[in-house]
């Protein structure tokens, strides 16, 4: 039946044990060390993926930050620019009202003066103009 042979048993096993051996060294011990590194890669990867990301919720505050203020500055010209041509008009127009003020003012001792040299034009020719009236008046 059934023979037990320790030799071949002893070889066998010596067999088993070499091929464990060889596996180990050249498929097993390789995969472990790679899967090792993988998992040393992808903590590294995820703490620097973390760190970027809180970076740029910083930069990104930072940056709101900025604009903010690039706004309120913006108004703050712009309120600014408005007052200082608020002012120029009110300025201009004042001055331009004054000239006109005495521009008028010109204009009506101007008309003073001409009504006074009309008046006194008339007042000369007075005595013709009654003359002439007489002469009409007689005619008709």
């Amino acid at each position: 039946m059934l023979e037990l042979h320790p030799w071949l048993m002893g070889i066998v096993l010596l067999i088993f044990f070499f091929l464990l051996y060889q596996l180990n060294e050249r498929l097993f011990g390789p995969l472990v060390r790679f899967m090792d590194e993988r998992e040393k890669t992808i903590a590294r990867d995820l703490a620097e993926a973390k760190q970027l990301s809180s970076g740029s919720d910083e930069l990104l505050a930072q940056a709101q930050a900025k604009l903010e203020e690039a706004r309120s500055e913006a108004a703050r010209i712009r309120q600014g620019a408005v007052q200082k041509v608020k002012e120029e008009n009110a300025a201009a127009l004042s001055a331009k009202q004054q000239a006109l003020e005495e521009e008028y003012q010109r204009f009506k001792e101007k008309l003073v003066e001409e009504r006074e040299s009309l008046k006194s034009a008339v007042l000369s020719q007075l005595p013709l103009i009654k003359e002439s009236l007489k002469a009409k008046f007689s005619q008709l």
